[in-house]
């Protein structure tokens, strides 16, 4: 790309493939004096990430007593998994010797990609490709395809070497 870029959103959810994503970013890329490299990682939901309907009964159990303990377990969990992601990035970032900001969201990926680029007027959003074969893709989706289709900005899909 030529020129400088004001906010470089890169997405990453603890695959190689998203760090690979990170580090062509970083490599790549150049910024405007006031620009900025943003990291996003987007949680699940507690009840996306179980399998659970909200308000639903797990195991049978009352939900007055065991889904908010469920709950706070599940969030628990994801939080120490954001953190060994964004610790994993941070560490190719100093490498590269770069500073950059963490914006942790929770909700759909597809979704709050796409909202966190248009609310941060981003100018580039970098996302790795995890390469699903078709069926898989059919079944799960594809986020860089959603987000090449709807973000608000250009959208740079970084394949991975492997």
């Amino acid at each position: 790309m030529s020129g400088k870029l004001g906010k470089v959103i890169v997405a990453v959810d603890g695959s190689e493939e998203s760090m690979d994503g990170l580090k062509w970013a970083l490599d790549n890329l150049k910024l405007k004096s006031d620009g900025s490299f943003i990291i996003l990682h987007v949680q699940s939901p507690p009840s996306i990430a179980t399998g659970l309907n909200p308000g639903a009964i797990p195991f049978g159990g009352p939900s007055d007593f065991e889904v908010p303990a469920f709950t706070a377990a599940i969030e628990a969990h994801q939080k120490r998994i954001t953190q060994a992601i964004f610790k994993h990035a941070l560490q190719i970032c100093s490498e590269k010797k770069v500073e950059v900001e963490e914006k942790v969201v929770i909700g759909d990926p597809k979704e709050k990609i796409c909202e966190v680029v248009e609310e941060l007027h981003a100018d580039l959003l970098v996302m790795g490709s995890r390469a699903f074969g078709p069926i898989k893709r059919m079944f799960l989706g594809s986020v860089s395809n959603y987000c090449t289709n709807r973000a608000q900005c250009p959208v740079m899909i970084v394949k991975g070497s492997s």
